[in-house]
């Protein structure tokens, strides 16, 4: 015979499971027309970087939750790959995560990744962005990522990226953005 309080053991621990690894979305997300919020942010180099040092330049600004993970390093591999299409398309890669500058430099150096790393170690930015996932005893930032205009509207907004086909998808939305196709 099984002890009553078994029978509440299951719900209760899924409960209290959900509660804690699941993300709290707490901040407000940005929408496609508003001003992308600015920032200054240490890349791989250890240099500062600035949301604003692109003005006038097309920006794709991507999240990814960890450096040299399978999927964040097949996003970043396509950037990389893509890069010369990309720089055709007059388009700046940034990519951020909540890893430090020396993560960034060792990712970057081990797959020859030609754009900046930016490092969020405290969430802020991703924050600000709608992209911190807060798992309650850690935090990373959510595979989320942004077209920034020229004039530093946010233009296109993607929430559910797939590592894999996501610079294609950027690509083809850059064109249509640049020739001003719906």
């Amino acid at each position: 015979m099984t002890p009553r309080f078994a029978l509440y053991w299951t719900p209760l621990t899924m409960l209290f499971l959900a509660f804690c690894f699941t993300p709290f979305a707490w901040s407000a997300s940005l929408a496609v027309g508003e001003s992308a919020p600015d920032f200054a942010l240490t890349n791989q180099k250890g240099d500062t970087v600035r949301l604003s040092d692109y003005r006038g330049q097309w920006v794709v600004l991507y999240f990814y939750p960890k450096d040299d993970t399978p999927g964040c390093t097949t996003e970043a591999c396509s950037f990389r790959d893509n890069i010369n299409r990309l720089i055709q398309r007059q388009a700046v890669i940034l990519g951020v995560s909540l890893d430090d500058s020396a993560s960034h430099q060792a990712f970057a150096e081990k797959h020859q990744l030609p754009f900046n790393l930016l490092s969020d170690p405290d969430g802020k930015v991703a924050e600000q962005y709608g992209s911190l996932g807060d798992y309650f005893l850690f935090k990373l930032a959510k595979r989320h990522s942004f077209i920034i205009n020229p004039n530093g509207k946010i233009v296109r907004i993607y929430r559910d990226v797939d590592p894999e086909a996501h610079v294609a998808i950027v690509l083809k939305d850059l064109k249509t953005l640049q020739e001003g196709s719906p």
